[in-house]
């Protein structure tokens, strides 16, 4: 049950933030390895995406990729916040004296953010490429045709067999391991903190949404190269040309900061916030409260 509830949680808030994640997609493969002064910018920030991408593909086209998105949001959720659950309801993120240990709520959190992410990567791996699919004016990066779903894992496995579907699982679980730590760890820390001085003590809602705003800006500052390390190696796809673009976290990390500057590595950081902020206050709030529902019918 506790991995069904954080599935839930991850797949709810999906819907209403993978508009954004389609902007964030677009805008971190503006430009792939190239000058700030050497391309065409199609996207020039958060709204003007949402703009063009809805005056040339139309409003739905916010929501590609959204199957996958809810996919990955279920399978990355369940793994992650269920054996982060675990770990704390069997006492294993906190002291001998029953307070939250930061460093035990980091390793169970960067652990359970490591298998998410080998659990979601081939969800993660088709998703981007259906969101950074566009109409050819103002398309970005490798442009693959998908017809839903399953039609795109048919076709990476028949083009790219089974490694396709780890493209960038490197990248994926170094982010979510970093993430799921600034994540979780600042959201315990801060509910433990609200309630020592008081607030939101009677309001468990409140709680977790104050706890959860502070844990997505957390988030957002410390995975954003990661983020877009990994939506370039998701995208890439096989050789072309006998060579690829990236051979791996590292060579990414490189090439992104010689061609295109920190700039590069912080590409999409405004709507990867937008994404995440309201993605953690959304999943953290409805684990939360499906945790409280789950354990006070267990009481009764």
């Amino acid at each position: 049950m506790d991995f069904v509830i954080g599935g839930l949680a991850g797949a709810g808030a999906t819907i209403f933030t993978n508009p954004m994640d389609v902007v964030k997609t677009r805008l971190q493969l503006q430009g792939e390895l190239r000058a700030r002064t050497e391309h065409t910018t199609r996207y020039r920030g958060i709204f003007h995406g949402v703009y063009v991408i809805a005056k040339t593909d139309g409003a739905l086209a916010l929501q590609k990729g959204l199957v996958p998105a809810m996919v990955l949001g279920f399978c990355m959720n369940s793994v992650r916040l269920g054996m982060y659950h675990v770990a704390d309801v069997q006492g294993w993120t906190r002291t001998t004296d029953g307070d939250i240990s930061i460093h035990k709520t980091m390793f169970w959190s960067s652990a359970s953010g490591v298998m998410s992410g080998l659990a979601a990567n081939p969800a993660s791996v088709v998703k981007t490429r259906m969101q950074a699919a566009a109409h050819p004016s103002i398309a970005v990066g490798r442009q693959y045709v998908y017809n839903g779903m399953i039609d795109g894992c048919v076709k990476i496995y028949k083009m790219e067999g089974i490694k396709g579907f780890f493209a960038g699982v490197n990248a994926t679980c170094t982010r979510l391991a970093v993430g799921s730590a600034a994540q979780l760890t600042t959201f315990s820390t801060a509910k433990e903190t609200l309630l020592y001085y008081g607030i939101c003590e009677k309001t468990p809602l409140g709680l977790a949404f104050a706890a959860s705003c502070l844990s997505g800006l957390m988030v957002a500052l410390a995975i954003c190269p990661l983020d877009v390390v990994a939506v370039r190696l998701y995208n890439q796809g096989p050789a072309k040309q006998g060579k690829l673009l990236y051979n791996g976290v590292l060579d990414c990390l490189r090439k992104i900061y010689m061609t295109e500057g920190l700039h590069g590595l912080y590409k999409g950081i405004g709507p990867l916030y937008l994404r995440i902020a309201p993605h953690t206050t959304l999943s953290l709030v409805i684990w939360d409260m499906l945790n409280i529902i789950v354990t006070n019918k267990r009481k009764s």
